[in-house]
């Protein structure tokens, strides 16, 4: 494979320079690609030098250009050389590469996008009110209506868990009343398409209740009966290899021992807490239903260790390393 990954850096105050320089070092000993690196660059240039990795970085002036590790600042990218944790200029600098980077993904000039962690608050601060996520800001921008999270991983014996969500960024008191029949099979058609472009041999799918045991036939709540099982019939009719409803504290043992591939998660932290049990420095988000690809690593910022030199790349190179294998299969 030949082509292009852009890498959005995210807020320049947390770990994402850090560990994206880290990680393409890594792995560009492994690949053929060109990597655009999308922010700031004199930070970057400060952190490889800091950090010794001596990626020969060159601004970007096309795609034709040569060398393989570029880097364009967007309009509005640019920040101080101090900035607090947090700063409004960074969080205002972290929106601006992700429009880049979608930007270039939807003109067809990257391959995929890997997106840094971003801080929703210091966003939220900045001016931009109606951020909930990297998720859904993507899908506006790309204009994308029918889009869900997973997050993926696996564990040291190479087990993977593979989790899309139903519902993700709300609280907890608004699942029941945003958990719809129409959210649910979107989320196993999603689910499924995503074990084709992995190049699964199957695409079993289990499917979380969302009260304790499943609702304990109408005990618990009712949403598995009234919601969720009438969905998962509905899938069944169409040909999808859909089980459930599962109660949500078994399901992802079951799932981890392979006896599913995808796990469909009733909301955010039911499907994430057991992901990170297992891949707690390994796993990847990943936006299904985009025109373009896009993974990220499964953290946050880390502000308490931003600037060390300390920060663990591995979720970035696997975020990495996911694009990469889903723009070869496409």
């Amino acid at each position: 494979m030949t082509g292009w990954i852009g890498i959005a850096l995210g807020d320049v105050t947390g770990i994402g320079p850090e560990v994206a320089l880290k990680a393409v070092a890594a792995e560009a000993k492994k690949d053929d690609l060109r990597y655009l690196f999308i922010g700031d660059k004199d930070i970057l240039d400060g952190l490889n030098r800091k950090l010794s990795l001596d990626l020969p970085l060159k601004r970007f002036s096309g795609t034709a250009a040569d060398g393989r590790f570029s880097v364009v600042t967007p309009a509005g990218s640019s920040t101080p050389k101090k900035l607090v944790a947090g700063a409004s200029s960074a969080a205002r600098a972290s929106i601006a590469c992700l429009r880049e980077g979608a930007g270039r993904c939807l003109r067809g000039e990257l391959d995929a996008l890997v997106t840094a962690p971003v801080n929703k608050e210091s966003i939220i601060r900045a001016g931009h009110k109606d951020f909930v996520g990297q998720t859904e800001f993507l899908s506006d921008l790309a204009g994308a209506k029918r889009t869900a999270m997973m997050l993926l991983g696996h564990d040291d014996k190479d087990r993977w868990l593979r989790v899309a969500l139903a519902t993700i960024h709300i609280a907890i008191k608004s699942v029941p009343r945003r958990l719809t029949a129409a959210r649910i099979t979107l989320a196993i058609e999603l689910a499924a398409q995503s074990c084709r472009d992995l190049g699964l041999s199957r695409a079993r799918i289990a499917i979380a209740g969302l009260n304790p045991h499943a609702g304990e036939g109408g005990k618990f709540g009712d949403e598995e009966i009234k919601v969720i099982a009438p969905a998962i019939r509905s899938a069944k009719k169409r040909g999808f290899d859909v089980v459930g409803p599962l109660s949500g504290d078994t399901v992802f043992y079951y799932a981890l021992r392979g006896d599913f591939d995808v796990v469909v998660a009733m909301y955010h932290d039911q499907g994430l807490a057991p992901l990170k049990a297992v891949a707690f420095d390994s796993g990847v988000n990943w936006t299904l239903g985009l025109p373009f690809i896009r993974t990220s690593p499964d953290h946050g910022t880390a502000y308490d260790i931003a600037g060390k030199g300390i920060a663990n790349p591995s979720s970035m190179i696997a975020a990495i390393r996911l694009a990469k294998q889903l723009a070869k299969n496409r």
